[in-house]
């Protein structure tokens, strides 16, 4: 049993990153039936990750939160800005010395948060926006580039497919960023 534990304490890693980039989505033009004619695309979006391979040494589970960084404006002039958060389950295999695959796939939600010229107080607290979230499935990939033994600058790429999503032109949302990163590995 002794060796087991630590065979599998070795193979552990933790990795924690944030970033920065852009959003991408169907353009106002190209509105699919049901969906408002406006585009999420554009802004900058900081973002942090992180993740926890405990199996096999490449697979485990992590997760994904960014927004943009500025509110914009939809068509009705409401101030708004959206959040888009997932939870996956990752592959992360090495390709080199210095460099590591990041495969990630899972579900998570967007919020999109309109704001208002009025703040409303209930018992959780007072807020002065309204939420509308959806559901969505998560695709995601990078490439760790590793500039030390321990911190790494990552090129990723997200795809979001979210669930009724009529706040703008189409379902799917894409995300580009880079990341900057420090990876735990068999400190445990």
């Amino acid at each position: 049993m002794f060796f087991v534990i630590a065979n599998v304490a070795s193979a552990q890693q933790f990795d924690m990153a944030f970033g920065f980039g852009t959003v991408q989505g169907t353009a106002a033009s190209d509105a699919s039936p049901g969906h408002a004619p406006q585009s999420i695309s554009g802004g900058g979006y900081p973002s942090f990750s992180g993740d926890f391979l405990f199996f096999k040494k490449y697979f485990g589970i992590g997760g994904n939160v960014a927004w943009r960084a500025h509110q914009n404006t939809d068509i009705f002039f409401t101030p708004y800005r959206p959040i888009l958060y997932d939870f996956n389950a990752v592959w992360a295999p090495p390709i080199g010395k210095h460099v590591q695959a990041e495969l990630q796939a899972g579900i998570g939600g967007e919020s999109l948060r309109f704001y208002t010229p009025f703040v409303t107080c209930n018992f959780a607290g007072c807020t002065n926006f309204v939420s509308s979230n959806h559901f969505l499935g998560h695709f995601g990939g990078g490439v760790r580039l590793y500039v030390t033994r321990a911190i790494f600058i990552r090129p990723e790429a997200h795809l979001y497919l979210v669930n009724n999503n009529f706040e703008f032109a189409g379902p799917r949302v894409t995300r580009y960023a880079v990341s900057i990163g420090y990876s735990l590995k068999n400190q445990f």
